[in-house]
């Protein structure tokens, strides 16, 4: 994949660069094929997977079970398929109309 996220079908796969402890949870710049997700959680067991799995379901505005897991649980690298969602953050909607996914 050349791009941080791509479509298989329904689902939108997103290749995430984490950054857990952050002061704030955000979307940040796309960083290589990757997109950089900060999150207020810290690094623990998978917390701050968890955490970032449900700031995510919220801004494709999907359920969290919507959101499959890849690879990455306590690694900064991620993948993740989000099961066909309804909403863009905008770095993400700019991304697809790029590659004219949309």
């Amino acid at each position: 994949m050349n791009s941080f996220c791509s479509w298989d079908g329904k689902i939108l796969i997103l290749n995430v660069l984490g950054n857990p402890s952050s002061k704030k949870t955000c979307i940040g710049k796309v960083k290589g094929n990757q997109l950089k997700v900060s999150v207020n959680a810290e690094p623990i067991k998978g917390q701050a997977t968890d955490f970032l799995i449900q700031f995510l379901a919220k801004e494709f505005a999907v359920k969290n079970k919507d959101i499959e897991l890849v690879y990455g649980l306590t690694q900064l690298s991620k993948q993740l398929k989000i099961r066909s969602p309804k909403k863009w953050p905008p770095v993400v909607w700019e991304e697809l109309q790029k590659q004219k996914m949309l």
